[in-house]
């Protein structure tokens, strides 16, 4: 019993840094489901409004850019600041060192 609490013990004091561990998404590669499952507040409508905007305007050159999609405001890109980043020819601005607006 006393080494079931103590795996349990580890599990949980080792959960957060799986959680805190993921790598940022490239908001110009993901497909839409990957930014209704890594994004908050994203959810399968505004997913794909991300989605059809970067087939119509090309790539996000900084996830600032993220705003310009109907639906998606500043807040939304300040929850998800450190959860992606954009990638792409000329666009190598990561999310927690790109400047604000």
């Amino acid at each position: 019993m006393k080494k079931l609490f103590t795996c349990l013990w580890l599990w949980l004091a080792l959960l957060p840094l799986t959680v805190f561990s993921a790598q940022p998404i490239d908001i110009n590669s993901a497909d839409s489901q990957m930014l209704v499952d890594e994004l908050v507040g994203i959810g399968p409508q505004k997913a794909m409004a991300i989605v059809r905007y970067r087939q119509q305007h090309g790539p996000f050159q900084r996830v600032e850019d993220l705003a310009l999609v109907n639906g998606i405001g500043a807040r939304t890109v300040e929850q998800n600041r450190g959860r992606m980043t954009v990638a792409g020819p000329g666009t190598q601005t990561p999310a927690n060192t790109a400047k604000k607006p």
